[in-house]
């Protein structure tokens, strides 16, 4: 995995936090996802939805669904998604199977698992691995050590109220 340092790429991922922000304060936790297409447009975009208690709301599953109900294989091959935290074993997985091009992420899921071990935050049921775990063949790129304080602290918020 690299860092982002591309513009259009952190305009994406601000746009992530944005979305991440608007899930806590709809009763969620903090993610949010973009999927844009080869050509630089936004395609779609969704934030997590688990408050209901279908813990498999998660955007980046949300857009992979919406890409092959809307999108070619070849279309979807070339687009990104962009999220604020690296895909969790199930996003990466409906990721690669749908045929999705790269992802580009905020936080890795190593540090967000470290940043909620520091809260006191008890294990997920499933174990945080990385994209390249799951999905071997998609192009990943990130942390974005430029937004990783701002997510950071929507997690601190979500879990800690601060």
């Amino acid at each position: 995995m690299t860092t982002v340092v591309n513009d259009a790429d952190l305009a994406h991922l601000h746009r992530c936090i944005e979305l991440a922000e608007e899930s806590l304060v709809a009763g969620d936790e903090p993610f949010g996802s973009v999927l844009v297409g080869a050509d630089g447009r936004v395609l779609a975009e969704d934030r997590n939805r688990i408050a209901d208690g279908d813990r498999t709301r998660h955007p980046e599953f949300a857009l992979a669904r919406w890409a092959v109900e809307n999108m070619t294989p070849d279309s979807r091959a070339g687009a990104t998604v962009y999220t604020s935290g690296e895909h969790c074993p199930m996003c990466a997985a409906a990721h690669g199977w749908v045929g999705l091009g790269r992802i580009v992420y905020v936080a890795s899921s190593r540090q967000l698992t470290e940043w909620l071990e520091e809260m006191g935050v008890p294990p997920a049921p499933v174990r945080p691995l990385a994209i390249h775990e799951v999905a071997p063949g998609v192009i990943v790129e990130g942390p974005a050590p430029e937004l990783e304080d701002a997510i950071r602290r929507l997690h601190r918020r979500c879990h800690l109220g601060e």
